[in-house]
């Protein structure tokens, strides 16, 4: 049983203390080294084999907040594990990713169909083409050379993973892919006529985002100072800035709209619980939605190509 503490009986009400949670021990000493980088006061008291944590009535909701936040992010091993579980199939999901990009880049170099792939499937904001929605898809499937092809593919499945980590392997690959797609449509709607592009990179700066912007809601709302709440948001930007940039032949716009479309999904899927709500039927059904996305738009590629 757990004794109360003398201070729970102060006469001043301002000084009187309040138990705020209770569990394993583990937990505690994670939850209390949250709450001393906070500089909030509290007690922990241990009782057969679990700790109960202490706050001043004062302090006690602001306590409980970073307790919950903590939660929220994992942040205490055992205690959060059934909050924010790793999600299933990511790996599967980046080796699905690879393999596609892999599959048009050797399409691509025999210029199968005797089609020029390129041409087909780049975006295009020329009047004539404008309209051809598919190839903000088969856009994000190609590349201009092995360089441009390695460093999308690591790159890409490695943030990918992540994101499927959190989304799960189907729903994290497919709002990866949609993220990716509306931001080469927004840069076709405002580009100039002679813009043309192709790489996965937009997509890849979309799985940022979409990281950062979970990371950043899962801050939001708390007793944290706006710096450490938007730290996330500012990782980002500072890796888009770093990787996202350059001299010669980088798309900045696309990589920037990837980020701030990916920001746009990421937020709201953090906080509408979108990964818990999600059963394995619904991350495979995602997951095959997002391959039947990519074979649509390259069948249309091609037959507008006059290769079917």
């Amino acid at each position: 049983m757990f004794e109360r503490p003398p201070f729970v009986d102060d006469p001043d009400p301002g000084r009187r203390w309040v138990a705020v949670w209770r569990g394993p021990r583990r937990a505690a000493r994670d939850f209390g080294v949250v709450l001393e980088a906070a500089g909030l006061p509290f007690a922990c008291l241990e009782a057969d084999g679990l700790c109960e944590l202490w706050a001043p009535v004062s302090q006690a909701a602001l306590v409980r907040r970073e307790i919950e936040q903590a939660l929220a992010e994992g942040a205490h091993g055992e205690a959060g594990a059934t909050d924010e579980p790793v999600r299933g199939g990511a790996a599967t999901g980046a080796m699905l990713y690879v393999a596609v990009l892999l599959a048009v880049a050797f399409a691509v170099g025999r210029s199968l169909l005797g089609i020029d792939w390129l041409d087909a499937g780049a975006v295009d904001a020329s009047p004539g083409r404008r309209g051809e929605w598919w190839r903000a898809v088969t856009s994000l499937t190609l590349h201009l050379g092995p360089e441009h092809l390695l460093g999308n593919l690591l790159f890409g499945a490695a943030v990918g993973v992540l994101v499927g980590r959190q989304l799960g392997g189907g729903i994290g690959w497919l709002g990866i892919l949609v993220a990716g797609a509306l931001a080469n449509l927004v840069e076709v709607a405002i580009a100039p006529a002679s813009y043309s592009a192709v790489g996965a990179s937009t997509a890849v700066f979309a799985a940022l985002g979409i990281l950062s912007g979970r990371a950043w809601r899962a801050r939001a709302g708390t007793p944290r100072r706006w710096l450490q709440r938007t730290a996330p948001l500012a990782a980002g930007v500072g890796l888009l800035a770093l990787l996202g940039s350059g001299k010669h032949h980088v798309d900045v716009l696309g990589h920037a709209l990837g980020f701030l479309v990916g920001v746009a999904f990421g937020a709201p899927s953090a906080l509408a619980g979108l990964a818990r709500r999600a059963g394995p039927r619904a991350q495979i059904g995602a997951g095959a939605l997002a391959l039947a996305l990519v074979a649509i738009a390259w069948v249309l590629a091609i037959d507008r190509a006059g290769g079917l």
